[in-house]
This record gives structure tokens, sequence and C-alpha cells, in this order.
């Protein structure tokens, strides 16, 4: 595998509850940091050395640092799909990092420390697929999701279109994604703004940055109210300002 990340869509069959497989790998030259964002989804991921684990629904930066020789596979879930695969509330997984072990024994038994890639990369796909098998995501979440897409969207307007009270769509948010609607949109918004950042070209800038940004523009194409509301937002789901976590995603 490629040094670096790697990312590939899902299996035609699987792209409703799947959104892509991944790799990251470490090579022995040195240790890499990292920091994970917010973006509505959890992971099923095997690390070579480690085995299995989960990677629960994230609200705010999860900083990383991975050693020489990591290397780690995954498949990431659709927001609406990882509650009803692995059959526990995402809520009880915010913000954490679960060995499938005390989730899923059996599945975990399947996916040892050891294995080698190949081996390993065909077993991770293997049991996503049997996780989405017999639990399709929450059709009122499912669609709720794409609703709150739109950041002007409010979510008592979003539930009583789906037909639930706002009270039904916030118990079934945290069931099949891990919180309510409310941080969903945040979270769905915030990844707007990232996706438009990573579409600038790459312009030589002047002084410390790499970039030259329209910042308030760019608050404004991803929904925010104007660019104080996506620096406090982006402080919260990034621990960065805008323009450094710009400088950060430069290629």
């Amino acid at each position: 595998m490629p040094a670096g990340y790697t990312e590939w869509p899902a299996p035609a069959a699987l792209r409703d509850t799947v959104a892509c497989l991944w790799a990251q790998v470490t090579t022995e030259d040195g240790d890499r940091a990292g920091l994970v964002l917010p973006d509505g989804c959890i992971d099923l991921i095997w690390e070579r050395g480690r085995g299995a684990f989960v990677a629960g629904p994230d609200t705010g930066p999860v900083p990383t640092r991975m050693t020489a020789g990591t290397v780690m596979i995954g498949v990431r879930f659709r927001p609406s799909a990882g509650g009803p695969a692995l059959g526990v509330p995402l809520s009880e997984l915010r913000d954490q990092r679960v060995d499938l072990a005390d989730l899923l024994p059996g599945d975990a038994r399947r996916l040892t420390a050891a294995l080698d890639l190949d081996t390993a990369a065909d077993r991770v796909l293997d049991v996503a697929a049997g996780l989405v098998a017999g639990a399709a995501p929450d059709p009122a979440v499912t669609w709720a999701v794409r609703l709150l897409h739109d950041p002007q969207a409010r979510a008592e307007v979003v539930a009583a279109e789906i037909g639930l009270s706002p009270r039904q769509l916030r118990r079934r948010c945290h069931f099949a994604v891990g919180y309510g609607p409310k941080t969903l949109q945040r979270v769905l918004r915030f990844r707007r703004f990232l996706s438009r950042v990573d579409a600038v070209p790459n312009t030589p800038g002047t002084g410390d940055g790499p970039h030259i940004l329209d910042l308030a523009a760019l608050a404004a194409d991803a929904g925010y109210a104007d660019q104080a509301h996506l620096t406090r937002e982006c402080g919260k789901l990034s621990g960065l300002t805008p323009a450094a976590l710009a400088r950060q995603r430069v290629p």
C-alpha cells in the first residue's frame, strides 16, 4: 500500500451504507501526527498489531500520533447506518475508540492483529457487509441527514416534515448517528466548509500563509452567518482558526 492516506469508493452493493474504504500507512522513517475531524460517520478499523476497533462519532478534534510502520484499513459507515449496523446506540460510543471485541466478539476474532494485509482488507470488508446485510439504515434519519445538509434547515421543521416529533427525531439520531440533529447539522456544515477549502487551488500566498483565502466568501458559501460564526465553529470542531486549518490541509 502507498504511504499516507488512501481512499476508495465502496463496492456498488454497499454504497447506501458505506461512504468509503480507506487505508493509512506510516512509513518506517518516523512517527506521524494527525488530526481527525468530525464527519458524522463512524469507522470500523483494523490496525496491524492491534486488531479491530470502532472509531465512534466525534464531536471535536482528535489529535493522533501514528508510530512508524503503522498500517490501518478502514470502512466508513454513512450517517444513519452505523448504529443499526453495530446494534448499539452510537451515543454510547461518542468521542471514543472501542475495541470490536467489546461490541462484537465473533467478528473481532476474524480480525486478529497478526493478519496479512490482503486477508485483513478482505475480512474488514466482509465483516462490514455482514453488519449492514440485516440492518438497514434508519430511513427517517437518512431523510433527516439529507434535509440537514441545508444550513438554513431547522431541526423542528425537519422533524415535522419526516413525520416525527423533535424528541423522536433526536432519540433516533442519537441511536443511528451518535448525537442530535442540531449537532449533526453543525458537523455537515463544517464538512461543507472543508470541501470548499480543499477545492481552492494551491495559489502561493504571502507572509506566513500558503494560501490567499477569502474566508468571508467561504463562510457564506458553506452556510455560516458570517466569518465570525465560522471562526467560532471551526475552533470548536477542529481546535484551529479557519486560516490555520486551511494551511494544515495543504497537500
